[in-house]
């Protein structure tokens, strides 16, 4: 059978020091693991466009510093902002003065509830208004006491969050994977800190387990196109949907049988078109429509059988080039058959390696469904209208 399966996966599994050596380039700057807070400014914010470009990165900074990851939108922290005094200095040139009340919250957007809060009192000095409100706010320090401690509460608010609604957490994923929503329950099992131990290892075992679902519900699309591609003669693009399924996946064994009925049907389109070409006695379309019978396919004993009647009953001029066409088909085919070997081959060494190494291929599908998380990650938007109670 012609090798229509590209597999990314067997590769992978017999390459495996190059896997691992561009996963590893992830290591410390993976987010998936650590609390997740996102810094947001309110839409309602009187700040100008700059100073609140300012207060974003100073916040982003208070969070990377606290270990605390960007992933997520359901842990906030976000500011207010009042302005307590604004002044015009008696020097020359004159200055503007401001003195700004900012208050941090870490909250939680589903329950709109405030977790922690501090209150920092900021002075600036600019040539404008802008420049002193800019200047006011680059004085919010991350290593100011009252700020870690601020972060320190909202982290032990957001722990005992998952700690004491894990089984809520891991029904919802199941839920959610149940609604076929596989990425989003991903998404969400993979939010759970690796603080909270208990919980952090049922979530891993959860997405692995569901990113497998979601494969084999990826892989039963597939397969279902490829029927509907084959029952219309699109023999092809039949082949092409089958293409991404791997031998880990529920339907491939499935998928298997699909491509050979359709080789072995493209081997008896092809054995037809030779024997009409041969009737007309037309011995180069004869030979090109043999040169596309795959070496496995059903009908590749005809073919032979065929092939030699050929051969019998050409003139010299005719068996010269019909020797040459047969050479490169000859050739074509042994390629064919080493192929298919060596693909065995690589099926046990992976097999061997997967008995072997069951902790190695967890890490590669946890890693494979952290990125299903971070592509969902960049499509939710920021909430920035945020109303909250305490």
């Amino acid at each position: 059978m012609k090798k229509y399966i590209i597999n990314s996966l067997l590769i992978c599994l017999i390459s495996i020091p190059l896997c691992f050596n561009a996963q590893n380039n992830k290591g410390k700057s993976d987010d998936f693991g650590r609390i997740a807070l996102q810094t947001v400014i309110p839409e309602n914010s009187e700040a100008p466009a700059a100073a609140a470009r300012i207060l974003k990165t100073k916040m982003t900074q208070i969070t990377t510093k606290n270990g605390l990851s960007s992933m997520g939108n359901r842990f906030t922290m976000y500011p207010q902002i009042d302005i307590l005094t604004q002044d015009i200095t008696p020097s020359a040139p004159p200055m503007h003065a401001y003195t700004l009340s900012v208050t941090l919250y870490i909250s939680d957007l589903e329950t709109q509830t405030i977790f922690s809060s501090t209150n920092l009192t900021l002075k600036g000095v600019g040539k404008n208004e802008a420049k002193a409100y800019i200047s006011a706010l680059k004085m919010l320090n991350a290593k100011r006491p009252e700020v870690k401690g601020f972060v320190e509460e909202g982290k032990n608010r957001i722990i005992e969050y998952y700690n004491s609604q894990c089984d809520f957490i891991l029904k919802e994923a199941t839920a959610a994977a149940g609604r076929k929503e596989y990425d989003q329950a991903i998404y969400d099992l993979l939010l759970v800190p690796d603080v909270c131990k208990d919980c952090f290892m049922q979530a891993m075992d959860l997405t692995n387990e569901i990113y497998m679902q979601k494969l084999n519900n990826e892989c039963q699309e597939m397969l279902a196109l490829a029927r509907v591609a084959k029952s219309n003669d699109k023999y092809d693009e039949a082949a092409n949907h089958l293409a991404p399924i791997l031998p880990d996946v529920d339907c491939y064994a499935d998928a298997q049988i699909l491509l050979k009925e359709i080789e072995d049907h493209k081997c008896a389109v092809s054995l037809g078109k030779a024997k009409g070409a041969w009737a007309n006695r037309d011995s180069r379309g004869a030979s090109k429509a043999l040169s596309e019978i795959a070496f496995d396919s059903n009908c590749y004993k005809e073919a032979q059988v065929l092939s030699n009647d050929i051969a019998s009953k050409l003139d010299e001029r005719e068996k010269r080039d019909w020797d040459l066409a047969y050479e490169k088909y000859n050739r074509n085919q042994v390629m064919s058959e080493n192929s298919a070997n060596q693909d065995i081959e690589d099926r046990k060494r992976a097999n061997d390696f997967r008995d072997k190494n069951e902790v190695e291929l967890t890490k590669m599908k946890l890693d494979a469904a952290k990125d299903i998380a971070r592509s969902l990650s960049k499509k939710k938007p920021n909430t920035t209208n945020l109303i909250f109670r305490k």
